[in-house]
């Protein structure tokens, strides 16, 4: 007993210092994983928030044209107004 049970002591030895490293390598590569579905998900945010930027820069861009349009009438409306003001002002 004295010498077979030398080696099968440090062969379980070794097996379980085996064993807690494979442990500890599944703990790493899941806190990675986590670390990853983390950084995936805010990567996702990200680009939601962005398509939700390029839309409305879309959406401007089509309106620019009827807002220099709009703004145009309300000046001319403004000096239509304002010249007809100082011409009843001047009594004519």
């Amino acid at each position: 007993m004295t010498a077979s049970a030398a080696p099968a002591n440090l062969d379980l030895e070794e097996q379980r210092v085996h064993l807690r490293r494979a442990l500890d390598e599944a703990d790493k590569l899941a806190a990675e994983r986590s670390k990853l579905a983390a950084e995936q998900a805010k990567l996702l945010a990200e680009q939601t928030k962005f398509a939700a930027e390029t839309l409305k820069l879309e959406r401007d861009r089509a309106l620019a044209p009827w807002q220099i349009a709009l703004s145009g009438m309300a000046a001319g409306a403004a000096f239509f107004g304002a010249g007809a003001a100082f011409i009843k002002l001047l009594g004519a």
